[in-house]
C-alpha cells in the first residue's frame, strides 16, 4: 500500500471521530427542536415505531431520563470514604443505559451482534425491543410512559415483584418521565413527527 493511501486512510479515520456528537442536545425540553438537531434521532425513533410498535414520545421520555441523549452516558463512580474509587455504580452505558447482561440478551435475541449502546439506532432498537418484552410479558401497553419505565428501570423481575413500591424516589421520577412523555406527544404533534 502507498504512503499517500495509507495517510489518507489514517487522517479520514481520525476525522470520522469528530463526526460523533457526544454533547446533549440544546433545548431537551421540545422533542421537535431535539429531532430537528439530531435528524438522525427521529430516522432511528421512527423506524422502532414501525418495528416494535413503541411510541416515539415514549422512546424520547426514557432515553431523556436515562442519558439526556448523550451517546457515551455512564452511572458515577463509586468511592471508598470519599476518596477511593472503587468503579461505576453499574455496567449501564450509552444512551439507553442499558447493563451489560440485557444489552448481551438483546443482541443474541435480535442477531445484531454489532449492535452498540452509543449508536442511537441501536440503542432506539433496543428500547423498542425490551418495551415489547415488557408487553409481551407484564401486559404493559406500549403507550403507557409510566409502567414502560418501571419496568425498564427495575427489569421485568424486579416490576413483577413490585420492588418499586419500596422506592418513593423512583415513583417520584418515574411520574416526571410521565409528564416528559405527554409534553413530547403533543410537540411531536403539532410538528407532524408523532
Amino acid at each position: 500500500m502507498s504512503s499517500y493511501l495509507k495517510i489518507f486512510l489514517i487522517c479520514f479515520g481520525l476525522g470520522s471521530c469528530s463526526f460523533i456528537n457526544f454533547d446533549a442536545p440544546r433545548n431537551m425540553d421540545n422533542a421537535c427542536s431535539i429531532l430537528k438537531q439530531r435528524p438522525s434521532f427521529n430516522r432511528a425513533f421512527q423506524k422502532t415505531k414501525r418495528k416494535w410498535g413503541a411510541p416515539i414520545h415514549v422512546q424520547m421520555a426514557i432515553l431523556y431520563q436515562e442519558s439526556k441523549f448523550i451517546p457515551n452516558a455512564k452511572t458515577p463512580r463509586k468511592y471508598f470514604l470519599g476518596v477511593i474509587p472503587l468503579g461505576r455504580q453499574s455496567s449501564a452505558y450509552g444512551y439507553a443505559q442499558a447493563l451489560d447482561g440485557t444489552w448481551a440478551d438483546y443482541k443474541k435475541s435480535s442477531g445484531r451482534r454489532f449492535a452498540s449502546r452509543s449508536n442511537i439506532h441501536d440503542a432506539s432498537d433496543f428500547m423498542g425491543w425490551y418495551m415489547r418484552e415488557s408487553r409481551r410479558r407484564l401486559g404493559i401497553k406500549m403507550s403507557d410512559t409510566k409502567k414502560q419505565y418501571l419496568a425498564y428501570h427495575e427489569g421485568h423481575g424486579g416490576y413483577e415483584r413490585r420492588s418499586y413500591r419500596k422506592k418513593r424516589w423512583l415513583l417520584g421520577v418515574s411520574d416526571e418521565v410521565t409528564r416528559r412523555g405527554n409534553t413530547y406527544k403533543k410537540q411531536l404533534k403539532r410538528c407532524g413527527r408523532a
